[in-house]
């Protein structure tokens, strides 16, 4: 029997202005997982994060961690849930005027009752899991980008969390560095047995990482399969390809980064004078005063 899901998302709708960016979103993640959700921008990847951390809170459906309906608690519930996982922001968001010692001990100084020195071994020990126990001293202007990506997951850590959220954690990143923010992944997710959920729609760290795989359009849940289903469905051929429903094509095409598809073709069939002037008829009226000069 497969284990219950760690976080389970039910029929979870999520409105803004009246128009619904995320439409009857199911999802299960499993403990010890990688599941990478992806999608395009606007496809509600994001909203649909900040709905599982509890930043927001969905208009309809539930969403469950560890067992807890997480849009029936109050402010205090949600605290204490929120301390059981940790997220690694897009941009690292490390506090400038912290060194990296300082930035991944503030969780614990915060949180917990640990004296000192326990802090300050714990703290070691995060930043040695992510290669930068040498550096802790410095702050974040003097590093790289990758490294406060690194930094940013040490805080995470910091509280021995049993969930890691990642927000496009290649952004920005060159080919090597994102290489390496990929390995720091799976080997945390060895090491620690934590679930991770990764936010992306960089396609080669989400094939590198991921055990399964989540893909939105436009709100709307397309599928959730297994890394392999993917790679094979990337890999089918175009003439194999267009006997597929148009759901399968379109993550094909996503998949492959093709200038041809389902994607482009909905794009190209908007009518661009509607959303120019707004679906509103213009009436085009005569100049109030004629030319003085002929034509």
């Amino acid at each position: 029997m497969s284990p219950a899901p760690i976080i389970s998302c039910q029929n979870v709708v999520k409105r803004f202005d009246g128009r619904a960016v995320l439409d009857g979103i199911n999802l299960d993640i499993l403990p010890g997982e990688t599941m990478v959700i992806m999608g395009g921008s606007g496809s509600g990847k994001s909203t649909l994060l900040r709905l599982i951390i509890g930043s927001f809170k969905p208009d309809d459906g539930r969403i469950l961690m560890f067992g807890q309906d997480l849009t029936a608690l109050d402010d205090d519930g949600l605290n204490q849930v929120r301390k059981r996982f940790g997220i690694l922001f897009q941009s690292g968001a490390l506090f400038n005027s912290m060194t990296l010692r300082e930035n991944v001990a503030l969780p614990l100084i915060e949180h917990t009752a640990l004296g000192r020195e326990i802090i300050d071994i714990q703290v070691k020990i995060k930043l040695e899991l992510v290669g930068l126990r040498e550096h802790a001293d410095k702050y974040p202007a003097q590093i790289s980008g990758g490294m406060k990506k690194r930094a940013g997951l040490a805080r995470a850590l910091a509280l021995d969390p049993r969930i890691l959220f990642y927000d496009e954690p290649s952004a920005g990143l060159d080919p090597v560095t994102s290489a390496e923010i990929d390995r720091l992944i799976i080997d945390l997710s060895k090491k620690l047995g934590v679930t991770s959920v990764v936010v992306t729609h960089e396609m080669d760290s989400a094939f590198a990482i991921a055990d399964r795989m989540a893909m939105l359009d436009k709100g709307r849940m397309l599928t959730v399969q297994p890394r392999q289903w993917f790679d094979d469905l990337r890999k089918t051929s175009a003439a194999d390809a267009a006997t597929l429903p148009e759901d399968q094509r379109l993550i094909r095409q996503f998949l492959r980064g093709d200038a041809e598809g389902p994607i482009t073709k909905r794009r190209a069939a908007t009518n661009y004078a509607d959303d120019l002037l707004g679906g509103v008829a213009v009436e085009v009226v005569a100049p109030s005063v004629e030319a003085t000069r002929s034509a």
